[in-house]
Order: structure tokens, then sequence, then C-alpha cells
């Protein structure tokens, strides 16, 4: 494989296929950087960019889709289940660990806005990961509920009851766009996120923009920040000081109560992270991290 090339793979994960991007290193025995995207995301929202300063840096590189969303398997379509993105991201790893030329002493896991929680959730389990990255993470679901305001919190709840009695009776899912602008039903209406969001879709490829509503329930009890103690591995997280999307005051609580993290702010918004002069300081600082705790 060449520099830059990439090949698509597919995984199984409980009995259903993730579906991926594998970028292979030109040297043999090295670390394996693991991706996945954050809320209701797939990996063509920009991982490529990630995965190619990774591999460009002499990293394999395994990039992949949460069962029910992109062209990973999975009914119904766009359900975000916590639960089961865990198990996606231990079955990423075991992969990961299995392919050629990979040191499975060396797995990194890289995770953005609620994949960034996630991350932490698996080191926390798995004791032989070599270094994780959490990029403007999800740490509180509660914090991150109350950013929404009481009326828009109201109507997301009652959507979510609506979604979740569907799914009682065995009828399809009630649908919500995840980015919308203010004022509008969606999982995401903050002050520019609809337009931030908005950069991150790529030309020529159709993706689904909406989200089984019955996410709220339980991304409200999600608060993978409790865990931080728990993550042994050296951990980089990455804060956005004007984050309106994640609130970022959990993740640096969790970064000071975990035993071998690393905290770095920044001076920008959630979306920064991904394009423009903030995704090139944000990959930078991955890079030098990396090449601290790996070489």
């Amino acid at each position: 494989m060449k520099k830059n090339e990439r090949e698509s793979i597919v995984f199984d994960s409980g009995g259903q296929w993730c579906s991926g991007w594998y970028y292979r290193a030109l040297q043999e025995k090295t670390a394996c950087v693991v991706l996945a995207h954050g809320f209701a995301s797939v990996k063509e929202m920009g991982l490529d960019a990630y995965a190619k300063r990774f591999h460009q840096a002499g990293y394999h590189v395994v990039v992949f889709d949460y069962r029910y969303f992109g062209e990973s398997q999975g009914l119904p379509r766009q359900l975000l289940d916590i639960r089961s993105q865990i198990k996606d991201w231990h079955a990423a790893v075991a992969y990961a660990r299995s392919l050629p030329g990979v040191d499975e002493k060396k797995i990194v896991l890289w995770g953005t806005s609620l994949s960034g929680g996630h991350v932490a959730q698996v080191a926390s389990r798995d004791p032989d990961i070599a270094a994780v990255i959490s990029q403007v993470p999800h740490m509180s679901g509660v914090s991150s509920a109350l950013l929404q305001g009481p009326r828009q919190m109201i109507r997301l709840s009652f959507a979510a009851f609506t979604d979740s009695m569907r799914r009682a009776f065995g009828r399809t899912p009630r649908y919500i766009d995840i980015f919308g602008p203010e004022g509008a039903l969606a999982a995401m209406t903050g002050p520019g996120e609809f337009e931030g969001a908005e950069q991150l879709f790529p030309d020529g490829v159709e993706v689904d923009r909406r989200v089984a509503a019955r996410f709220a329930f339980p991304l409200l009890g999600y608060s993978p920040g409790r865990r931080a103690g728990k993550v042994r591995a050296p951990w980089l997280v990455q804060v956005a000081l004007k984050d309106i999307t994640v609130p970022f005051v959990p993740a640096v609580k969790a970064a000071e109560s975990a035993p071998e993290a690393t905290l770095i702010t920044y001076d920008h918004g959630h979306f920064d992270s991904y394009v423009g002069q903030g995704f090139n300081r944000f990959v930078q600082d991955q890079l030098a991290f990396l090449a601290m705790q790996l070489d």
C-alpha cells in the first residue's frame, strides 16, 4: 500500500458488521491509532483528514463507523445506542490488534465529542491501551443537557418519549435532525452549531442527517468522566474554551482526576477542532503527544 492509500474493511461486533478504513503503515510492528466519530456522525465527516496525518507520521490507522450508522450493519438505522457503541470500540481494538504489522501493545484510542468520552470508558477497562486522545470530549450527560436550556430539553424529552413508545409497539423510529438552526427541533441547535457542522458534510457523499430521538434519555445518564480515575494510560484531553456543544468544565475535571492525563485548552469552539487552523493546532498537539508516548 502506498502512502496515504486506504482500504475498506469490515469486522464483527456482536454479530453485526462494522465498516471502516484501514491505513497500513509502511514499517512493521508499530502502533495503530483507532478512530471513530462523535454524536451520530460517520467517518466521511472529516476523519480521513486525521487518519492521513497519523498515517503520514508512520502509524497504522483504523477508522470505523458504529453499527446502525454509515456503511455498517444494524437496524433500525441512525440508532444511537451507547452500550453498543462501547462494544463496537472493544471489537475495533481487537480487530486492530489482529492486523499483521500492528504492535498489539501499542493501540491508541482517538475519540472526539461523544466518542471522546467513549475512549475513556474503553481505556478504563483495557489495561493494555498504550495512549488515549479525547478531543472536545463529552464527559457529563447532565451538564450537556443543561446547555440545551429548559424549553429544548422538554421538546427533546417529548420526542424521545414518542420514539420509545413507537419502539415498544414495534413501529419505525421517530427521527429528528442531528443539527438544526436555533429554535429547531434537533439534537444540536446552539448558536453557530448548524453552520459549524455544515463544514463536516462532504461534497458528493450522501450522509443521513437524522437520529432516532430515543437517544436523549440514555445520553442524559451517560457521564464517562466518572471513570477518569481508572484511565491508567497516558491520556491527552483537549478542550475548547468556547465550546457550546459539550461543556468543557467536566472534561477539565476528568483530566485532573486521571493519573496520566495531559490537559490542553484552546480558545476555540467545538467545531473549530475539525477544520482550518483549529484542526491543525489540535492534530499537531496529538502527534506531539503520540511521539512522546510511543517513540
